[in-house]
């Protein structure tokens, strides 16, 4: 009987064969149709923002919104800024990298057109949470004159008009824009580990100590000196971090020092050995922790100190817990009293 059958699973088998090759022929067909419906649209290689050339020159300020901050730069008479710091200036560099990128920014593939796949390419709405950046360029009389959504996913850019769920790939560049940190101008010093001779603190608790140590020493060689040469040193590495803290300055945000609530609680004044003095005070906000910071240098040609006062006269930096910690240890955590 099974010898009957095999003609009959020969034609089954021939027959699930060819439709087989047909359903593929179907699938390859429909995604070639349907991947050139997907990518390709009239406005390939067309300008993101076409009339951006013009507004650019025209624009006084420009906001970013984010799910969980929003930021704006703002002209004024004296250059760009930040509003949100009180008016702190911005990096000139960036600026020049954003409006030149927005005018050269041109539309590539088109992407998903479903909103619950736009955070897959950066563009979910900032109102609602999603991890777009929303950015709009106002003009001379507050007008809104352009607006998109941006997106970033690896090295590419994705853009939306806001209300539109189309998405597009660009080609182009932009600055970051996910933090404002990075259109600050917050490299305010630069001073090398050797170049510091000496270092005195006043503490929280009033307590005073004075570190010091010689030319072409190894950088973890500050000890006590006059008038606190009896103390006896419990860590060089303790003494070394907060002697050398004024190098690795590295602020994260700016405010003006009149809105600080508080008063001091530590201060801290380095002495490089060609004789710039960088005094910084220490204060415990309520909104994270903060310094200001004034550089004296005698002599006429005292410069280098003009330079950092331009930049931080008037103005109060943030800075992490732990870069917080080295202007401002315990006179008692560095070394034990002389009797």
């Amino acid at each position: 009987m099974s010898d009957a059958l095999t003609p009959l699973r020969k034609q089954r088998l021939l027959w699930l064969g060819a439709a087989a090759r047909g359903l593929w022929v179907v699938l390859g067909l429909t995604s070639l149709t349907s991947g050139t419906e997907r990518t390709t649209h009239d406005r390939m290689g067309a300008a993101v923002l076409p009339d951006f050339g013009r507004t650019r020159s025209e624009a006084q300020k420009i906001r970013f919104t984010l799910a969980d901050d929003a930021y704006t730069l703002a002209r004024t008479a004296s250059g760009w800024v930040m509003e949100e710091t009180g008016g702190y200036p911005i990096r000139r560099d960036r600026l020049s990298e954003l409006t030149g990128g927005l005018e050269t920014l041109s539309f590539d593939e088109k992407r998903t057109d479903d909103p619950y796949k736009h955070d897959r390419v950066g563009l979910g709405d900032p109102a609602e949470g999603g991890n777009g950046a929303l950015i709009e360029v106002f003009g001379p009389t507050g007008e809104l004159a352009n607006s998109l959504i941006v997106g970033r996913k690896t090295d590419t850019l994705y853009v939306r008009a806001p209300g539109q769920p189309q998405t597009y790939r660009t080609r182009g560049t932009l600055p970051p824009f996910y933090n404002r940190r990075a259109w600050l101008d917050l490299d305010i010093i630069s001073i090398d580990p050797s170049a510091i001779r000496s270092v005195r603190i006043l503490d929280s608790t009033n307590r005073e100590l004075y570190l010091r140590r010689s030319e072409g020493s190894d950088a973890r060689s500050f000890a006590p000196a006059p008038p606190n040469q009896d103390d006896r040193l419990i860590s060089r590495l303790s003494a070394s971090t907060t002697a050398l803290a004024v190098t690795r300055l590295s602020p994260l945000d700016v405010r003006p020092a009149a809105d600080l609530v508080s008063q001091p609680i530590a201060r801290h004044i380095s002495e490089t050995f060609d004789g710039l003095e960088l005094d910084v005070r220490a204060y415990r906000e309520p909104n994270g922790y903060w310094i200001t910071l004034r550089a004296v240098e005698a002599g006429e040609g005292a410069r280098r100190a003009q330079v950092i006062n331009d930049k931080t006269e008037g103005w109060a930096f943030r800075l992490t817990d732990y870069d917080f910690q080295d202007f401002t240890p315990r006179v008692l955590s560095i070394v034990e009293r002389a009797s």
